[in-house]
């Protein structure tokens, strides 16, 4: 069955979005698309490798087309909402997901703002409505990680959750480690290498892996998390003394994101763990331990962030709605 979907925000992972439904053989219609200065709209589908073409030159379109008329006027199956994350309010993405969902359209985000904020309320107003809001790319990139919690560990009961979920201070701290590098010289190595951005406050203080611990919390749990109940200490501020030490006993120190429900804990900070233990990679992978009754320990480990990996959740998001529901 063909889906058609509207796309909003064109940034890598919009791109990467655009380009897989170009190069793969899916029923997947683009009938819209808008950046934050233009907009196109074809109920016959848009050609798009000539929106990715115009996107080089700093829009994909119309300048007279926004984001808000394409939520509105275009006609899809399917919004995928990209653009920027606003951990504060979430805004505009939640207010493009609402307005999509009271025309009768699903919603596949990567976006932790809404998700974060306003999960709960967008999840009854799909119900009200008959459709579908899915977010497996908010957490761990490629990492199918809400489909194992909805699907393949379906029954179970979940005792906690623990996790490495930020890949630029895994990185950080891995050539901390194995290279002796401060902390300055390993976040400059981090960002040459496009790891870390610019501004790398949410990564290396904690709050992007706190906001993707809220997301799997209110998931698994629907236990209202919210960032301000989440204890979040960064990486900033880790000596190689406390590395050192960590050595001398065979162990290291992780950024562990952590979740135990019937203690209360909500907690990001840095950890010492074993070197033999499952949360013990390098790089910029991203992985996440689920505690169940019946099943045990699950651990899931995959790329974390990257425009093509992140497009893997979206489209089998996409393709997930397309096989379970029907689209016009």
């Amino acid at each position: 069955m063909t889906v058609k979907v509207a796309v909003l925000g064109l940034g890598s992972v919009g791109k990467g979005v655009l380009e897989m439904i170009a190069r793969k053989d899916l029923d997947i219609i683009v009938t819209g698309v808008a950046d934050s200065k233009s907009g196109l709209i074809d109920p016959s589908g848009l050609d798009i490798d000539a929106v990715l073409t115009a996107k080089k030159t700093g829009r994909c379109g119309d300048t007279s087309i926004s984001a808000n008329e394409v939520v509105s006027r275009a006609d899809y199956d399917v919004l995928v909402e990209v653009t920027p994350t606003d951990a504060g309010s979430g805004e505009p993405a939640h207010s493009y997901m609402k307005m999509a969902i009271e025309r009768g359209k699903h919603i596949v985000t990567s976006n932790k703002g809404p998700i974060s904020l306003h999960l709960k309320e967008l999840k009854d107003l799909a119900n009200e409505k008959g459709v579908l809001v899915r977010y497996e790319a908010t957490v761990g990139g490629a990492i199918p990680i809400m489909h194992t919690l909805g699907n393949g560990l379906a029954g179970n009961k979940f005792v906690a959750l623990y996790g490495v979920l930020n890949g630029t201070c895994n990185y950080i701290l891995t050539r901390m480690a194995a290279e002796g590098l401060t902390y300055d010289q390993a976040l400059a190595e981090a960002r040459e290498l496009g790891y870390a951005e610019a501004d790398p406050t949410y990564d290396v203080k904690g709050i992007d892996a706190a906001i993707k611990l809220v997301i799997l919390a209110n998931t698994i749990w629907n236990n209202g998390a919210s960032l301000d109940r989440v204890d979040i200490t960064g990486i900033d501020r880790l000596t190689n003394d406390a590395l050192r030490l960590a050595e001398e006993k065979d162990c290291t120190i992780r950024l562990i994101a952590e979740a135990f429900p019937e203690r209360g804990v909500l907690r990001v900070s840095p950890r010492i763990i074993r070197k033999d233990h499952p949360l013990v990679f390098e790089g910029t992978l991203n992985a996440i331990t689920l505690e169940t009754d019946m099943a045990g320990e699950i651990t899931l480990i995959g790329k974390g962030a990257g425009s093509i990996e992140t497009a893997s959740a979206i489209i089998g998001d996409i393709l997930f709605i397309s096989s379970h529901v029907r689209c016009n």
